[in-house]
């Protein structure tokens, strides 16, 4: 096995490891990595949207169970973002304009990373219903699009507007993730593309990292370190991607 391999697949289950102790399916690293490591365009948005599938639904499992998930925190965005997921999975985006927007999205999961603060008390405000219909439709549409479950987008959004502590905020990317990737890929099997056999190989990768960091991440875990050294692999891969 060459070493370039060892170490994407080495980086691949600590990109799912700190993602699902986030509630996150990882789609975003993966992403990243994929473009580091010059996969071609068109097959990362499937790996990607199959990984996220697994390892999402292992992180809300765990937060599911130590009891953070909130329906109606989530059914709002939900109801809107699975068609648009949908018929993003459907869109056919020209390689260099996927690349440019990925780009852009990466840097959310940098400023996830690298700690950006929020208040995190019990919920502050309630709920906008109408407001969480129309953030769902705009991420769910960019989820099926380029390949992301959309959760990194909508954290930050949700815990900025108060409507959820950290720990509900994970429990709700966790599903919501998982439905974005289940709806993206459905739009991607509909249009049609090839699978590799590699993918078979990463899931089960990720699929280990992601029990265990959705383990610990239910339980009040934090590596700051890990999560920099992510952060500055992902700033890599959005230059590399603004500039190829």
């Amino acid at each position: 096995m060459e070493v370039t391999l060892i170490l994407f697949y080495f980086l691949l289950i600590v990109v799912a490891f700190l993602y699902s102790a986030v509630g996150h399916g990882g789609a975003s690293g993966y992403l990243a990595l994929m473009a580091l490591f010059s996969f071609a365009a068109e097959t990362m948005r499937p790996t990607a949207l199959l990984l996220n599938l697994f390892v999402s639904l292992i992180a809300f499992f765990q937060y599911y169970r130590s009891g953070y998930f909130k329906w109606k925190l989530f059914w709002p965005f939900a109801v809107t973002s699975i068609p648009a997921a949908f018929f993003g999975g459907l869109i056919t985006i020209d390689a260099s304009i996927y690349k440019k927007i990925l780009a852009v999205l990466l840097l959310f999961s940098v400023v996830k990373l690298l700690g950006m603060k929020f208040k995190t008390k019990e919920l502050l405000v309630e709920q906008n219903s109408l407001l969480s219909l129309l953030i769902g439709a705009i991420i769910g549409l960019f989820a099926g699009m380029i390949g992301i479950g959309g959760g990194i987008i909508l954290s930050p959004l949700v815990l900025l507007l108060h409507w959820a502590n950290m720990k509900q905020t994970a429990a709700l990317s966790a599903l919501f993730i998982f439905v974005n990737s289940l709806s993206g890929f459905a739009g991607l099997l509909v249009k049609g593309f090839e699978y590799k056999n590699e993918m078979g190989i990463m899931l089960v990768i990720a699929f280990i990292g992601g029990i265990a960091g959705s383990y610990y991440g239910s339980r009040k875990f934090e590596n700051a370190l890990l999560n920099k050294i992510l952060a500055v692999v992902l700033i890599m891969a959005s230059v590399k991607l603004f500039f190829t």
